[in-house]
């Protein structure tokens, strides 16, 4: 049988990253990073890749991207694309088109990492997630705030997505409240996105600012890590405290809501880029801290996820499982 081309993409609000998927075991090849600002669809982005790759119309198209599937297309938060599973399959002649959120596409790639493609943040250390099943939650802030789940029973998968982000931001220490007091002047309803994703580390810094009376420049969110990084500016690095402290209490919020005693795993550009800060962070003390169910959460390893491209990864099964389907 000759090889089909599986295309397989992750779109965000800055980047849309394609590759092609491999044909035996899940992998992919030929990536490339396109700026979504530079392309007016989805469908001339994947023909300038097709092109810059030297591949033939895809058999398979499998697309993961920021943003809920709501009647066979996504809206992509942060983006002016719109997905749309019927154009993609006019456009590149195939039937064989799948949209999922890019959360979706990460829960896919849990079962198939490997030991050196996680890092253990705080204790206790991760257990291998053996039979006869598991339930886990992922977690990461980039542009926006992603989150999903995976349950696993004997052989079956139940992948859980949504727009979790966009929850209400619940502050735990009087700093936090200040900073929520700050931002209700910006914002009708502050979302836990509002704190934690690029654009949130940015309304953080700003309203610590104005809560210490400080006569600084706003600064965007690389230049706050940045400072932070090499702790040549108080308020960045306290701006980025507080970040991860909040990204702590809505992992365990989530660990706690879907019952995810096996793991929460942080994906996300933001915590990849920067290990070191969130490992000497407050992220662990503000994941256990539940109150009475502190003991509960002490025993749930939450781990990083340094696979470089994990929705490619999870995009690729699945590309598998619809060709082979």
């Amino acid at each position: 049988m000759a090889e089909r081309t599986m295309l397989i993409g992750d779109i965000g609000g800055t980047n849309a990253r394609f590759a092609l998927a491999d044909q035996c075991a899940p992998g992919f090849s030929h990536e490339e990073t396109l700026q979504c600002a530079d392309f007016v669809s989805a469908d001339a982005a994947i023909a300038e890749y097709l092109d810059k790759v030297g591949a033939p119309q895809p058999d398979v198209i499998c697309l993961a991207a920021a943003g809920p599937v709501v009647d066979r297309q996504i809206n992509v938060t942060n983006n002016h694309w719109v997905l749309s599973i019927d154009d993609l399959a006019a456009a590149f002649s195939t039937d064989a088109v799948r949209l999922m959120n890019d959360f979706e596409a990460i829960a896919w790639s849990i079962p198939i990492l490997g030991e050196d493609d996680c890092l253990p943040i705080g204790l206790p250390d991760p257990h291998r997630l053996v039979e006869p099943g598991y339930t886990i939650g992922i977690i990461g802030p980039g542009t926006g705030l992603g989150k999903a789940g995976v349950v696993k029973r004997a052989d079956s998968f139940v992948i859980l997505s949504g727009e979790a982000g966009h929850t209400g931001f619940a502050p735990e220490t009087q700093v936090q409240l200040d900073i929520l007091t700050m931002l209700r002047e910006r914002f009708d309803r502050v979302s836990t996105e509002h704190i934690v994703s690029g654009p949130g580390i940015e309304n953080v810094y700003w309203a610590l600012t104005r809560i210490h009376g400080d006569k600084r420049p706003q600064l965007g969110a690389a230049d706050i890590f940045a400072r932070a990084n090499e702790n040549s500016e108080s308020r960045s690095f306290e701006a980025v405290q507080v970040f991860f402290e909040v990204l702590g209490q809505v992992a365990g919020d989530l660990a706690m809501s879907m019952g995810g005693n096996d793991g929460i795993y942080i994906a996300g550009g933001i915590a990849q880029r920067y290990p070191d800060l969130l490992t000497n962070s407050q992220f662990r003390s503000g994941f256990e801290n539940k109150g009475p169910h502190r003991v509960v959460m002490k025993r749930i390893p939450t781990l990083l996820i340094t696979h470089p491209q994990p929705g490619l990864l999870g995009a690729s099964f699945v590309a598998q499982e619809m060709s082979r389907g």
